[in-house]
């Protein structure tokens, strides 16, 4: 399952979720602003904006990346 890092207040996280909402791909969230575990996680992988996309395979990305929901959709 999709993992997206999201923030308080995060209009892209807002958006992200919506674009895997329309393509029907099924994601947790996990709130970095609330846990500092996910916060490192998330610093670790070299990000320093939500949201972050973490996919099963070990891709990932950072902000609205509708290219990269549409190749997890053709996967």
């Amino acid at each position: 399952m999709v993992t997206v890092y999201e923030s308080n207040g995060c209009k892209q996280c807002i958006f992200t979720k919506r674009a895997l909402d329309s393509a029907d791909i099924p994601y947790s969230t996990v709130n970095i602003s609330e846990s500092e575990e996910a916060l490192r996680t998330v610093t670790e992988l070299g990000y320093k904006q939500a949201p972050v996309v973490v996919t099963p395979e070990g891709d990932h990305w950072s902000g609205l990346r509708p290219d990269k929901i549409s190749a997890l959709v053709a996967a």
